[in-house]
């Protein structure tokens, strides 16, 4: 099978939940700048969510491009992956809605940790599918990145429960860490 289907439907899910989070936000009750303060928490959480939703859009396609065809042990992983993020309107609501109180935020935290297995399992089934000694193997490598960041949601998990504004940070930085799209793919493609 071809991968184009599951990366246009994949394409399409991303753009829909970025839609739902941003009809989420909520106007502002009053015509000045105060008016903007209480949804200060709602406006970092969309913030956030939207760069993580923006990584994982940017970096499915390059995993995409790097592919010849998919089966369907790939497109349950795909499907599995797109419902973790499909929890991301959830979760920023709650956390936002909430001013970063611990539960939420470790929910969130929660969130972030199955979408990043989920990729992992992706690439993975596509690893697999493409051979130990394909390009994309070769490009992931032991993905150091990829585990390290895990192993921060992981951490920041817990911490949540007792100081939610340190595991916001530290959700930030992963995602201030994979701002740039993967170059690890990229360089392969076009060499």
């Amino acid at each position: 099978m071809t991968k184009d289907r599951m990366e246009a439907f994949s394409d399409g899910v991303i753009a829909i939940l970025i839609t739902i989070m941003v009809l989420e936000l909520g106007v502002p009750h009053g015509a000045d700048l105060e008016a903007l303060a209480p949804l200060g928490p709602v406006l970092l959480s969309y913030v956030l969510s939207f760069i993580n939703l923006g990584i994982y859009w940017n970096n499915h396609h390059h995993l995409l491009q790097a592919v010849h065809r998919v089966d369907g042990r790939i497109l349950w992983a795909n499907l599995h992956l797109l419902f973790w993020l499909s929890l991301f309107p959830f979760s920023t609501a709650w956390m936002g809605e909430n001013s970063f109180a611990p539960i939420p935020v470790a929910a969130y935290g929660v969130v972030l940790l199955a979408a990043a297995i989920a990729y992992t399992l992706l690439v993975r089934s596509l690893i697999a599918r493409e051979g130990s000694e394909s390009m994309l193997a070769e490009a992931v490598g032991r993905d150091r990145k990829g585990k390290i960041s895990a192993l921060l949601y992981a951490v920041a998990i817990p911490i949540a429960l007792v100081a939610p504004w340190v595991s916001f940070a530290i959700y930030t930085l992963v995602a201030l860490a994979w701002f740039v799209p993967d170059l690890r793919i990229e360089r392969r493609i076009t060499d």
